[in-house]
């Protein structure tokens, strides 16, 4: 008799910022065993952590570590241990976010700064395609064409992360256009972030969530 696989346990980070309840409902429709939690411990046990986001960047980080929230991320990511970004909860991962010309400290995973949209009608709000990264896990069975729920004002409109090590894998980053090209995912080893709302994104966000757990 085979026996099926255990569920994956994932937590979805609850700091008082983003939807959480969208998250959770669609990560169990994606097959999830889904707690949301502040809980350092569990943040810590899961197999995959999910940090949500919306709002002003300097609000988010400032309740990021309030609720530990920095510390967790960058101890699992230690440990080589999945952790995924959505919206805000990806720009946070930039070394700087600048809204209204003030600049405020990311959680500098990355290089690079959130800026605002340099498009004609901002913010960004709708569905849009992606050009998805060559040889993309999160991407994988979608469409080109397959379209995605964006909301946000700001962006990474440069990459900068440069990777010298032939042993080590370069990340894979998405882009999408709104005005210019900016950074709409990104897959570096395992921290994965996508700027759109692939909770709100139907089926197309269900497989790439689906996606990401099959890599936890």
């Amino acid at each position: 008799m085979e026996l099926s696989a255990p569920q994956k346990k994932v937590v979805v980070f609850d700091y008082g910022f983003g939807n959480v309840r969208s998250a959770e409902r669609a990560l169990a429709r994606a097959g999830a065993d889904v707690e949301i939690t502040r809980d350092y411990d569990k943040a810590m046990n899961a197999d995959g952590l999910l940090v949500p986001g919306v709002g002003a960047f300097a609000s988010c980080m400032k309740g990021l570590r309030e609720a530990r929230g920095d510390w967790i991320v960058d101890r699992r990511l230690s440990g080589g241990r999945p952790v995924m970004g959505i919206c805000v909860g990806m720009q946070i991962l930039f070394a700087r976010g600048i809204e209204h010309g003030v600049q405020s400290e990311g959680l500098d995973e990355w290089p690079g700064s959130v800026e605002p949209l340099q498009a004609e009608i901002v913010p960004h709000m709708g569905w849009n395609t992606v050009e998805a990264a060559a040889g993309s896990q999160l991407f994988a069975g979608l469409d080109a064409d397959a379209r995605f729920y964006f909301v946000h004002s700001y962006a990474v409109h440069d990459w900068s992360l440069q990777t010298h090590n032939p042993a080590m894998e370069a990340p894979k980053v998405t882009w999408s256009t709104h005005g210019k090209p900016f950074v709409a995912a990104v897959e570096n080893g395992a921290l994965w972030a996508t700027q759109f709302h692939p909770e709100k994104s139907g089926d197309a966000g269900a497989q790439l969530l689906n996606n990401w757990i099959g890599t936890l």
